[in-house]
């Protein structure tokens, strides 16, 4: 039988009322897009974990993600879920400097198999801005 209407809402705002950001952090979808299955497969069993160490950096000062805990997202094989949602949660100095425009922030993932980090530009950290009290 198939769901609909406000039985259907409570479900779908129960799943994504999670990560909408509170007004002190900002929220995000990690996700590995590989289209060829067997690389996908042989990727994610590499980086287990992997939702453990994503970053942000405010000039310098690191916030790490906090893995949304809906499910385990890395199974006890050590292959990691191809979807990850994440929370970033910062003090009030951190929230300033991202707002002051002067700031270099960065974002970045730090694991054994998968290393990555780019600075945010401009536009980008006044739209996540608004996600802010």
């Amino acid at each position: 039988m198939k769901k609909g209407g406000d039985e259907q809402l409570k479900d779908e705002l129960a799943a994504y009322n999670p990560l909408v950001p509170n007004g002190k952090e900002l929220t995000a979808t990690l996700m590995f897009e590989i289209d060829n299955p067997v690389s996908r497969a042989s990727f994610l069993g590499k980086v287990g974990g992997i939702e453990e160490k994503v970053y942000m950096k405010v000039d310098g000062d690191l916030i790490k993600a906090i893995p949304e805990e809906d499910v385990d997202r890395t199974s006890a094989e050590g292959k990691a879920s191809s979807v990850q949602f994440i929370h970033f949660k910062f003090n009030d100095e951190q929230i300033k400097k991202f707002k002051s425009d002067l700031s270099e922030i960065e974002i970045g993932i730090d694991h054994a198999e998968y290393s990555h980090s780019t600075k945010l530009n401009l536009p980008t950290i006044k739209s996540l801005s608004a996600d802010f009290n």
